[in-house]
Formats: C-alpha cells, sequence, structure tokens
C-alpha cells in the first residue's frame, strides 16, 4: 500500500483525481472502452469535482459502477447515492454507460441486476474512501472477506448509521436506512488499480487500525493491504494518529510516486 499525505481536502481530492485521469487515460489507450467504480459520501466531494474537470479522458468510452446504496429509498431522497452520483457526477459527464442501484426495487431483484451488470467485468479503476467503523463501501464490521459475488445485502451497523447523521444525510438516527446492497470485499479486491481518499481528523482513529492493525474483518479497510495497487491518499488532520514509524514511509502530494 502506498500512503499519501495533503495538506488539506483540496489538495488531496486534486491529487486523487489527477492520479485516476492518468489512470482511466491509460486503460483507453489500449483497450476500446474501460470501467470505473465511485464512492459517495463527504469524502469525495473534492474527488469528484476535480475528476470531472480533468482534460482529455474520452468519457464517452468509460462505463461507471457505485460501490453501494441503501434499500427503500429511491433517487429523490436527499441521501440517496444515486442522487448523489447523479447530480456530483454523471449528469456532468458523457460516460457511454452508468449502472445505478435502485434501492427501491426488492432487495433480491436489485442484488441480482447488480451481479448481472458487473459479472465478467475487469474493473480498472476503483475509487473509494473509509468509515469511521472501519467499513470498505458498506461492509461494516465484522466484514464478511470470503463472500465471492460481486455484491451483497447487509445490514448497517449503529456506528456506521451515526456517520450518516453526522454528516448531515438525515436528520436523525431512526431515519437512516438498516439494510444496504453492497460491493463485496473480495469484489473490491479485484480491481486493478484502488484509489482510496479519506479526508478529515474524525476518520483518523479509522485510518490508523486500517494501517497499522492486523488484517481482520473487525477492520474491513484493512482488507486493503492485501492489493498489489491501492493508495491511501490522507490529509493531515486523518493522517493525525500515524506512528512515526509509519509516518517515515509516506508520501505527500508534491512527490512523485514510485
Amino acid at each position: 500500500m502506498k500512503i499519501v499525505i495533503a495538506p488539506d481536502r483540496a489538495e488531496l481530492g486534486h491529487f486523487t483525481a489527477q492520479r485516476a485521469a492518468e489512470t482511466l487515460r491509460d486503460a483507453l489507450a489500449s483497450r476500446d472502452e474501460c470501467n470505473l467504480v465511485i464512492a459517495t459520501g463527504s469524502s469525495q466531494f473534492e474527488v469528484l469535482d476535480s475528476l470531472t474537470q480533468q482534460p482529455d479522458i474520452d468519457w464517452s468510452r468509460v462505463n461507471g459502477f457505485h460501490l453501494d446504496e441503501y434499500l427503500g429509498i429511491g433517487r429523490d431522497h436527499a441521501a440517496s447515492f444515486s442522487g448523489y452520483l447523479a447530480s456530483r457526477f454523471v449528469d456532468r459527464l458523457p460516460l457511454k454507460s452508468f449502472y445505478y442501484l435502485d434501492g427501491l426495487l426488492p432487495p433480491e431483484t436489485l442484488q441480482a441486476n447488480a451481479e448481472q451488470m458487473l459479472q465478467g467485468r475487469q474493473i480498472d479503476l476503483l475509487l473509494c474512501g473509509i468509515g469511521e467503523n472501519g467499513h470498505l463501501a458498506f461492509n461494516d464490521p465484522p466484514a464478511d472477506f470470503s463472500a465471492k459475488a460481486c455484491y451483497h445485502l447487509v445490514d448497517l451497523d449503529e456506528a456506521c448509521r451515526r456517520q450518516q447523521v453526522g454528516e448531515g444525510w438525515f436528520d436523525s438516527l431512526e431515519s437512516v436506512p438498516t439494510r444496504a446492497i453492497s460491493m463485496t470485499v473480495s469484489q473490491i479486491l479485484r480491481a486493478d488499480k484502488i484509489y482510496c481518499s479519506v479526508p478529515d481528523r474524525r476518520k483518523a482513529e479509522a485510518v490508523k487500525a486500517s494501517i497499522e492493525s492486523e488484517i481482520s474483518p473487525n477492520c474491513p479497510a484493512t482488507a486493503l493491504r492485501q492489493h498489489q495497487d491501492v493508495t491511501l491518499v490522507l490529509d493531515e488532520p486523518s493522517a493525525s494518529l500515524l506512528s512515526d514509524d509509519v509516518r517515515a514511509g509516506c508520501r505527500h502530494t508534491d512527490a512523485p510516486l514510485a
């Protein structure tokens, strides 16, 4: 795992977007089209905004997918990930396609559709974050590392649901759905390249655990350390609890990646 530290959220987003754009250009240079998975949440605001402004990407050859969605809410809900992605990314670009997860479908139908849309496709680039409880997508602890499907139905733990309230997506804990559909950890790790962007001091404990604790379902994001090409992009607040030994091996956004 490469770890990069930016001075602030704006630089974190700009750095990740530039590297993501390079990955997409490289993929399109060798194939007719490529596949991109993007995440939601407040950690991705700057990333997605900057990515939509990157030059020389033929978006008409890019297929988009997203990581997860609440069950039981539609795209017009303020917290809908489908609505988030439409307004912040999809509607701003001439993508070849984007495959939405429709949270209003019957759960088993949604899961079957999601499985079908991704089955057999190679993901060139996956953008994600880490939750305050260490979750990866909506794989809350203890996560199922053994699930082999592309997507599965999951129960959301209270810590995850409280994060959604804290970020302002819902007015109360009771209004946050208790179930969701999520890309599995094993499917996330099948992506060719991963950029995981994690800003803010409130994520510092989860960042430290993801990097410095043993790889375990109790901190799902530790699974990223099993991937062959993952870059974790932090800002100074989210990196604030890292040990001196770990920080010594980190790069900063003004230094080239090896």
